[in-house]
């Protein structure tokens, strides 16, 4: 029996990074990839349209900036410890991104996540075309994620927890049991329940009241 269910924001939560930043560096694009994130991220544009904005600065690179990038990538202090509390005391974990398919799905592997979901970069010919294929993971998105993986995990709705930091969370924020804002954007911080201030998933278990065993 599955006790609850946390689910995570992948960049600027579970992970230090903004994974279409670390890509646009190899496109030479980083500035500009990071002013467009940093206004979705606050709410000052709409998500989808800024994801094809940015995604379409990728357009020519080879797949394999894919894999590179992937090493790269940096997981947050605490969140490996946060998660084997959560398995331990009975919780299963998600992670619902904005970002891409092809570098969250060994992630989650590698963090032994129950539940995962991002957008899909189109590769074609070993190379980036520059767009998403499929429905876009926005804000509606990640909200339905939560909502489906509860009921898949028999979890009520008020025994579920979403963490994120950015406007893109905000829908999952509101529906589930406990909205907790992490290294997050002031609007996201004045909506959640909770604002962890420190950069340290550890910081939840005993405030979600977790065993470490």
């Amino acid at each position: 029996m599955t006790r609850f269910l946390v689910v995570f924001d992948v960049d600027s939560t579970l992970i230090e990074d903004e994974v279409i930043e670390l890509l646009a560096e190899a496109a030479g694009k980083r500035a500009e990839v990071s002013a467009v994130t940093e206004r979705a991220m606050r709410g000052e544009l709409d998500f989808a349209e800024s994801l094809r904005e940015r995604v379409s600065t990728l357009s020519g690179l080879d797949g394999s900036v894919i894999e590179a990038t992937y090493e790269r990538i940096k997981i947050t202090k605490g969140a490996r410890k946060l998660i084997d509390a959560i398995h331990a005391s009975g919780g299963k974990v998600g992670a619902v991104s904005g970002g891409f398919n092809q570098l969250l799905s060994p992630l989650a592997d590698l963090l032994g996540l129950d539940f995962w979901r991002a957008n899909e970069l189109e590769v074609i010919d070993g190379k980036l075309t520059g767009r998403v294929v499929g429905e876009i993971i926005d804000r509606k998105a990640k909200a339905s994620a939560l909502r489906e993986w509860a009921l898949q995990s028999g979890v009520e709705m008020g025994r579920t927890v979403a963490v994120g930091d950015g406007a893109n969370d905000l829908d999952m924020m509101a529906v589930c049991g406990l909205s907790v804002a992490f290294n997050a954007k002031p609007k996201v911080r004045d909506e959640a329940q909770l604002v962890v201030a420190a950069q340290d998933l550890s910081q939840l278990i005993p405030v979600l009241g977790l065993s470490t065993k």
